[in-house]
């Protein structure tokens, strides 16, 4: 009887602990590298471009579903390339009026909002509208 139990105690240690594994691994937070909002307009615009350190990517848009795809080495070199130029400044007011596009960028542990693009921002905005387009399918 007590070989039994020195075999059997292993034998379910190391299954308990290979069924935890993928459990665990779903848990583990991804790091996001930057993240780009598109809020506003007449038409309710309210897209969200999320990019991991991983180089893959999460596209959601008002409608439709959330798709996760992985960028290419070209797009992911041209992507941080743009990021190294970033300035991100400090969020504007929102103007008066309406139909406006709100342009939210996070990005190093700074969150800043503008509606109107300053340069350093125009490449990685359009990088990351073009991603949108390439990938994002509708329903």
């Amino acid at each position: 009887m007590r070989i039994w139990r020195i075999v059997l105690l292993p034998v379910l240690l190391l299954a308990l602990s290979t069924s935890m594994a993928p459990a665990q691994a779903e848990m583990a937070p991804k790091r996001v590298l930057v993240e780009l909002r598109e809020q506003g307009g007449f038409a309710g615009l309210n897209n969200r471009v999320v990019v991991y350190g991983s180089g893959c990517v999460r596209l959601s848009r008002r409608t439709g579903p959330t798709i996760d795809k992985c960028l290419t080495a070209k797009e992911e070199r041209k992507l941080r390339g743009y990021l190294r130029h970033l300035k991100m400044g400090r969020s504007e007011r929102p103007p008066q009026g309406a139909d406006f596009i709100k342009y939210t960028l996070t990005y190093d542990k700074r969150r800043v909002s503008r509606y109107q693009l300053p340069a350093t921002w125009q490449p990685l905005v359009r990088h990351l509208e073009k991603i949108m387009e390439k990938y994002w399918a509708p329903d």
